[in-house]
C-alpha cells in the first residue's frame, strides 16, 4: 500500500482528501503545514505528497524548495486555489511534479496520484513493463516474451525514446509538436513529419504486439493504449 502525505491546513479539505485516498486503497498521512510534514517525513516512509500552497509556518513553495534542495525527489502534487499561470509556473519552477486547482474533481486527483506514482516508479527502476514487453531505458532495448521464448531488440535512440514516452502515459494524447519538443533537440532541423516517420517504423516493428498499440488521433496526434 502506498503512503500518501496530505499537507493541508484546512481541516475539512484535509479530511476530504484523506478520505478519498483511503477509499481508493491508499494510506493517507495528514499534516497540518509544511513544518509538520517535514517532521513526519523523518518518522515514516512516504511515497507521494499532496501539498497545499497557502499554509502557516511553512507554505507549499518553501516546503517544496526545502525538499528539492536536500536532494529529495518524492513526487509532489500541489493542490491550490491559486489558478493564475504565474502561480502554476512558480510551483513547477520550485519543483512540484503536478498542479491541480481548487475546487478539484476527486476522480481527477486520484488519476493524477496514480500517474505520478507510476512515473516515479519508472524513473527509479529505469525500465517500463507493459504486459510481457519490457523497455530498458539505459540500453535502448525492448525485451519481449512469447511462445518462442524471450527476445531482445535494440532500437535507434529516437525510436526508443518516442515509444518510452508514449507507453509511460497510456491513453494520453501527445501532439506532434509536444513529441518534437521533448525528444528532438530544439535546434533540430527536423519537422513534425519526422514524428510520423518514426511512428510508422515503430508500428512496423511491433505490429504483432499483444501488449500495446499506437493509435492516431485524427487532428491531434498519437497515443498508446495497453491491450491487456
Amino acid at each position: 500500500m502506498f503512503n500518501v502525505m496530505v499537507a493541508e491546513d484546512d481541516v475539512n479539505t484535509r479530511r476530504l482528501i484523506c478520505t478519498v485516498l483511503e477509499q481508493h486503497g491508499y494510506n493517507a498521512i495528514p499534516a497540518t503545514d509544511g513544518e509538520d510534514a517535514l517532521s513526519k517525513l523523518d518518522k515514516c516512509h512516504i511515497d507521494l505528497i499532496i501539498l497545499d500552497i497557502m499554509m502557516p509556518r511553512m507554505d507549499g513553495y518553501e516546503f517544496t524548495n526545502t525538499l528539492r534542495s536536500s536532494g529529495c525527489n518524492l513526487p509532489i502534487l500541489m493542490v491550490s486555489a491559486k489558478q493564475s499561470p504565474v502561480d502554476k509556473r512558480r510551483g513547477f519552477i520550485t519543483g512540484t511534479d503536478d498542479y491541480i486547482t481548487k475546487p478539484f474533481d476527486s476522480e481527477e486527483m486520484i488519476l493524477r496520484v496514480g500517474a505520478l506514482l507510476r512515473r516515479s516508479r519508472i524513473a527509479s527502476e529505469r525500465k517500463l513493463t507493459v504486459g510481457k514487453t519490457v523497455l530498458l531505458y539505459d540500453a535502448f532495448t525492448i525485451k519481449t516474451e512469447n511462445e518462442s521464448g524471450e527476445s531482445a531488440l535494440e532500437l535507434p535512440q529516437k525510436e526508443f525514446l518516442l515509444l518510452f514516452k508514449l507507453l509511460s502515459y497510456p491513453n494520453k494524447i501527445f501532439t506532434r509538436r509536444q513529441l518534437m519538443d521533448e525528444i528532438w533537440d530544439m535546434d533540430s532541423e527536423s519537422d513534425e513529419r519526422t514524428v510520423d516517420v518514426h511512428i510508422s517504423r515503430l508500428r512496423d516493428r511491433f505490429r504483432g504486439s499483444e501488449d500495446f498499440s499506437i493509435i492516431t488521433v485524427r487532428g491531434l496526434g498519437y497515443k498508446a493504449v495497453y491491450l491487456r
